[in-house]
């Protein structure tokens, strides 16, 4: 695996517009397929069903634990508070 878990945020007038939480990949990867996983959450995968990166396509619908709750449902660590921070704050 090449990167850790990060993530990016796009904001509009100062309130976040859509992010995309990075999950570890390997380099080259590239999405596949993805897949609706909850309100206001897709999951892309891999061409090897990995799931490589979460759409977060309505920031205020998200919450810390139902992040965690689909980061555990896809076998990938959960994180705390200060890691979703900037999504958070809206």
């Amino acid at each position: 695996m090449t990167r850790e878990i990060y993530l990016e945020m796009t904001y509009r007038h100062g309130k976040p517009l859509a992010g995309y939480l990075y999950l570890p990949r390997k380099e080259g990867d590239r999405v596949s397929r993805s897949q609706k996983a909850a309100p206001g959450l897709v999951v892309d995968y891999g061409a090897d069903d990995r799931p490589i990166g979460v759409e977060i396509t309505s920031p205020s619908a998200v919450s810390l634990k139902t992040i965690n709750n689909l980061l555990t449902t896809l076998h990938v660590q959960t994180l705390g508070a200060e890691e979703l921070a900037p999504l958070l704050a809206g």
